[in-house]
């Protein structure tokens, strides 16, 4: 596994980074897959593996229904969603219907399960590094002592903030485990977020959220927090476009955007 590399952001002095945040901010919540850590990529290539196969031998189905999953697909139905939901999202896009569990058939628990096989195999593989600018932001919001927390969908989010050295910038973590253990609504409904700002302590309205998903962008602004960023690591005009529309009040490429000179 890859760790966290880069150069702790430091002062002069008395002089601290501004890092393009309301001064009524005090908590950051930070998705974590295409946000902090390039998993976003690993996430994406499994469930496109998961759901073609599950699709090359699902009988009875239309040519339209059996086009590859696509990147498209994976950014509108299951990015930020739980797995479960994810799942049900894509699968009702190509008017399909599986159960939950099945001992004999297909099922949504199936398709969930190969999928997280397959990423904890390109885990093992490639590995996961944090973005050199998340480190770069990551460090200055410490730095002007700004409490952090991890808010994701995956159930893997603590071996993958330890794999990529992001484990000591966090004060709470609230994980797809979590998220199933407390019984909450998956983005892009508020509550995981809710519950990471209520982890540390604080209001919504004094904590920012950071998503690259719609759906999490949605969770943020439906929750009422203080203030809403998109990250935009496609490259493309598409997606940031939908970040906004979506409810984020500003919409990056890179964390270090928001830095400004103090």
């Amino acid at each position: 596994m890859q760790r966290a590399t880069g150069q702790p952001l430091r002062s002069t002095g008395t002089v601290e980074p501004v890092i393009g945040l309301p001064d009524s901010v005090t908590a950051l919540l930070f998705d974590l897959d295409g946000v902090l850590t390039s998993t976003a990529v690993v996430h994406s290539q499994a469930w496109t593996q998961a759901f073609d196969s599950f699709l090359a031998g699902y009988p009875d189905v239309t040519d339209e229904q059996r086009r590859p999953f696509s990147q498209d697909d994976y950014l509108t139905y299951v990015d930020g969603r739980s797995r479960d939901d994810g799942i049900v999202s894509f699968l009702q896009s190509r008017n399909i219907a599986l159960p939950t569990q099945s001992d004999t058939g297909a099922s949504v628990t199936a398709i969930g399960d190969a999928k997280n096989k397959l990423f904890l195999e390109l885990l093992d593989k490639d590995g996961a590094e944090a973005y050199s600018d998340a480190v770069t932001y990551v460090r200055a919001a410490q730095e002007v002592s700004l409490q952090i927390a991890v808010v994701t969908s995956s159930k893997n989010g603590e071996q993958i903030l330890e794999a990529t050295g992001l484990s000591p910038f966090v004060v709470a973590r609230v994980d797809g485990k979590v998220i199933a253990e407390r019984g909450l609504a998956g983005k892009p409904a508020p509550d995981s977020f809710l519950a990471g700002a209520a982890a540390l302590g604080v209001p919504p309205e004094k904590a920012a959220v950071f998503e690259d998903a719609v759906s999490g962008v949605q969770a943020g602004h439906a929750g009422g927090f203080g203030y809403v960023v998109g990250v935009d690591r496609t490259g493309g005009d598409t997606h940031a476009s939908n970040l906004r529309s979506g409810g984020a009040d500003v919409v990056v490429t890179a964390l270090t955007d928001l830095l400004k000179p103090a």
